[in-house]
């Protein structure tokens, strides 16, 4: 009976064991209520007040775009005002343009051809001299005794000399008679002959004396510009050594420029057939003419690293206006082309098409018409192709035209004889 009754006990504390345990209540804080952030009520107003606005001004544009779409229609249904020009013949020259620089015909550097020191100067600094003209005067002093000396040892070499021929005829006269030996009218015979060589020698020294007495009187080689001196009154010069002046001969003058190789055929095809090539100098900015000459001759080969060779064209330069050194444009005219189709340049306009006009249609519209361009002139255009002469091409307003716009030319006539102008302003004003 005592196993029995552990038995159930032990199976009443298993029960309990496997028993669940009650749950404990735990306490919870209590759901706050949810409210919405102040900053989401603050952009919520932005984007309203932005529609808003975006609103409005949609209104105020479409009421301000009502006039001007009208006043468009207006202008697109009214004749464009432009002006217009006809297609003449004319000619045209073909120059060609390029940089030159002034050189003078001749540049000469004066210097000393004896040694001494300079006594007088003759010349002001930057004046017209001409050839021949005295500059300047080295010490003649030294060079005068010289002459002197030569001319006394000339004279003495002379009375030897008259001397040895009375010897020689009286040696002769007494050979006839054999008086004397042959050997002795020999030797005087050549002692004649010494004598006279030795006269011309001392005559070639006085000639030479005189020669650097001459030097010492220093003269214009040329006729030209004088530069500024070298040199100063008292100065020692030597002979050769110091340059003491430069002239530059301006009257007539050169201009030497450089012309691309590709137009040297033109140019070679109007030198070989005799022509005279005109040049004319204009100053830095194309618009002043200096001076009028012609081209004078060319290099005999191209320059390799430009590609270009160099010609030289003669001005006469009577007042003066090319001064040496100076870079001036140079306008060469090869030739001229007569009777070709010429319009204003404001015609010609480039664009997709490459260069085109507005030609003027019957009915008063404009088309485009390719064209081909010449040599210009100025404000003047040759054409090689599209137009013939009387077209008439629009010359102004053109930056409104289109293909096939209708126009109204300025300056012409309606039908009831009023001006196209004033019609014009009146459809613009009563759209």
């Amino acid at each position: 009976m005592p196993d029995q009754d552990s038995r159930q006990a032990t199976a009443s504390v298993r029960a309990q064991e496997t028993r669940p345990l009650p749950e404990i209540p735990v306490a919870r804080p209590a759901a706050k209520p949810v409210r919405r952030s102040w900053w989401w009520r603050l952009l919520w107003l932005v984007i309203l007040l932005a529609a808003a606005i975006e609103l409005g001004l949609w209104f105020a544009g479409r009421q301000a775009s009502a006039p001007t779409a009208a006043a468009t229609r207006a202008q697109t249904a009214a004749s464009i005002q432009v002006g217009a020009a006809t297609v003449t013949k004319g000619d045209i020259p073909v120059t060609l343009d390029e940089l030159g620089t002034v050189t003078p015909l001749a540049t000469v550097t004066v210097k000393s051809q004896v040694s001494g020191h300079i006594t007088d100067i003759k010349f002001q600094e930057g004046q017209i001299v001409q050839k021949g003209d005295l500059l300047m005067v080295i010490d003649v002093r030294p060079f005068t005794i010289a002459l002197e000396s030569a001319q006394a040892t000339l004279a003495h070499d002379q009375a030897l000399l008259a001397n040895a021929r009375v010897d020689l005829a009286r040696f002769q006269k007494l050979i006839e008679q054999d008086s004397v030996a042959k050997q002795t009218l020999d030797t005087q015979r050549f002692l004649v002959t010494q004598d006279e060589a030795t006269v011309q020698l001392d005559q070639a020294a006085v000639d030479n004396a005189k020669l650097n007495l001459d030097y010492c009187h220093i003269t214009a080689p040329i006729t030209g510009r004088i530069g500024l001196r070298q040199v100063d009154l008292g100065n020692f010069v030597t002979a050769g050594s110091d340059a003491l002046v430069v002239i530059a001969q301006i009257q007539p003058i050169t201009v030497v420029f450089a012309l691309p190789e590709d137009n040297l055929p033109a140019v070679m095809k109007q030198l070989q057939a005799g022509a005279v090539l005109p040049t004319t100098a204009y100053d830095r900015s194309m618009t002043t003419k200096i001076a009028t000459g012609q081209l004078l001759t060319l290099d005999n080969q191209i320059d390799t690293t430009t590609g270009t060779v160099k010609l030289k064209a003669q001005f006469d330069n009577q007042d003066q206006s090319l001064f040496p050194n100076q870079f001036v444009n140079i306008r060469l005219l090869v030739s001229t082309l007569t009777g070709v189709p010429v319009v204003p340049r404001a015609a010609v306009l480039n664009g997709a098409p490459g260069d085109y006009v507005y030609l003027v249609q019957p009915g008063d519209t404009v088309a485009i018409r390719p064209v081909k361009l010449g040599p210009a002139d100025g404000e003047r255009v040759s054409i090689q192709s599209g137009l013939v002469p009387g077209d008439r091409v629009v010359v102004d307003g053109t930056d409104r035209l289109r293909d096939g716009a209708k126009i109204n030319i300025a300056g012409k006539k309606t039908a009831a004889g009023t001006d196209a102008n004033a019609t014009t302003k009146k459809a613009t004003a009563n759209p």
